[in-house]
Parts: C-alpha cells; structure tokens; sequence
C-alpha cells in the first residue's frame, strides 16, 4: 500500500526542520567560535607549541637528550621530532573535541541552563546533542590544520621531523578521529555534574594524554614486561588516543605504527559506541 500524499509530505517537512535546525546550530556555534577566533586559536595551539618548543627546541640547545636507540644526537632527535609532531597533532585533535564538547555542555547544563534553549529547536533531542559532536568533530580537524604546521617548524637547527602527507589516510582518519574524540567529549560532559567537570582533567584527560602515545609509538612499548608479557603494550590498547595518534603517524610521517586495517575499525567502533553512551546520557539529562 502506497503511503498517502499528506504523510510523504509531513515526512518532507519533519526531516526538512531537522536538517535546517541542524544547520542553525552549527553555524551558530561557529558565530560565537568567529566572535571568539583569539581565544579559539590560543587554546588549540599553546600545548602543541609548548610541548614542541621544550622537547625540539630547548631541550636540543641545552644538550638534554631527547629520543633513544643508537645513531647520532641529531638522528635520534629528528626521530622524536617525527614521531611527536603526529602525537602533538592527535592530542590537539583530543583536546579539541573535550574542550569545545564536554566543557561547553557542562557549561550549559550548569547555571546558564542554555541547553534548555537549545533542545527546543524544531528538531529531535538526540540531533542536538549529535550537533554539539560534529561542531567539536569541525573544530578538531580545523585545530589539526593549524597544529601540523606549527608543530613542523618549531625545531632547533639540526632537528628534522620528516613529514611525508599520505593523503588518503588523512582525508579520510583525521575527520574519523575527530568524530570519535567529539564523542568522547559528549560521555564526559553528560557523565559529570557541572560542579565537578574538574575531575575529568585529573582522572581521564592525563591517563589517556600519557599513555595515548604521544609521545612514542606503540611498538616502543615491547621491552616494558612482566614474566614476557607486554603489558603495558596490552594495557593501552584500550585507549583511544592511542589510535588517534598512530593513524596520525599513518597519515602525515612513514614511521612504523598500527596497522590501518586495525586502526579504522578500532576507531569506528569507539565512535559508534560514545556516540550511543553519550546520546543515551544526554537525553537522561534533559528530560531529568
């Protein structure tokens, strides 16, 4: 039986309403995110910069060693170099997708109530919370379009990192990445009470910073066992930066990392998996 004209057409205008409410959102977020473009640019780049000032600049000129395994100084600091400009650009693709998702909704969970004026739009509950992970998801890959420059360049004379763009693996792994970890920002957001959106730094942000692989590749973790098992390698299989940051190692260096066929559906699946926890989360909190 065919559907009737008046129910196509109510059909037309529903998903019609969304898409445009959708689109609403966005762009409003990227007005304030235009309003604010300094303090947006500061905060996706000090942490990349600092961390490749100190390590690739100051830490060559002072003498300190920097890097491991044999050849020359030089050699060694031209592999860290390669190895944290896609570390740096992974955690700023991380950072990102915390700060613009799960700090911005505990702000509008908290005293502003903002979030109430944003779930009467003309459009289901769960499309605005998807809209606050794409926002974060855009303003991740545009913070990796600013990092990977920067990140290149700030090294001591001497110091090299060898970037090598695989384009395909990057037009295709960073908008992923940045899609998973906007997911990841929207569970802590709506897991956390406003008054205690602190903790998170303390208790998820440094574990998943330091043992994400930013600063190492994965396959560098062997020697760390107990009785021949590795465990550390065993134990940080469960983080999801560790997989952000290698396919970044994929995507812009030809050092040695995961495999992409096990990267793209470790990533697929942290993603579908935050996705659902934390629209499940979000609609909990708004109808509560």
């Amino acid at each position: 039986m065919k559907p009737s004209p008046i129910s196509l057409s109510s059909q037309r205008s529903t998903w019609s309403a969304g898409r445009s409410a959708l689109v609403a959102l966005l762009l409003r977020d990227f007005t304030v995110i235009k309003k604010d473009i300094k303090l947006f640019f500061l905060r996706t780049v000090i942490q990349p910069f600092l961390l490749c000032f100190v390590f690739l600049y100051v830490f060559p000129k002072i003498g300190q060693s920097v890097g491991g395994g044999g050849g020359s100084p030089g050699a060694a600091e031209s592999d860290f170099a390669t190895v944290l400009v896609a570390g740096v650009v992974g955690i700023s693709v991380m950072f990102q997708g915390l700060q613009s998702v799960a700090l911005q909704m505990s702000q509008e969970f908290g005293f502003t109530r903002e979030i109430e004026d944003r779930v009467q739009a003309p459009c289901p509950i769960w499309l605005v919370a998807l809209e606050k992970v794409v926002s974060g998801a855009l303003q991740g890959m545009l913070s990796a379009l600013i990092v990977l420059p920067i990140a290149a360049l700030v090294h001591a004379n001497g110091v090299h990192a060898a970037i090598h763009i695989h384009w395909l693996v990057m037009l295709t792994l960073v908008p992923l990445a940045a899609l998973a970890m906007g997911s990841l920002g929207l569970v802590i957001g709506t897991s956390f009470e406003p008054r205690n959106i602190g903790l998170m730094f303390g208790f998820i942000v440094l574990p998943i910073t330091f043992l994400g692989g930013t600063y190492y590749q994965w396959n560098r973790l062997a020697p760390v066992q107990i009785g021949g098992w590795h465990w550390l390698q065993t134990i940080v299989l469960v983080n999801p930066l560790l997989y952000v940051n290698e396919g970044m190692r994929a995507a812009f260096t030809d050092v040695a990392h995961i495999h992409l066929y096990l990267i793209y559906p470790v990533l697929l699946v942290f993603f579908a998996g935050f996705l659902s926890l934390g629209l499940r989360n979000f609609r909990r909190r708004v109808l509560s």
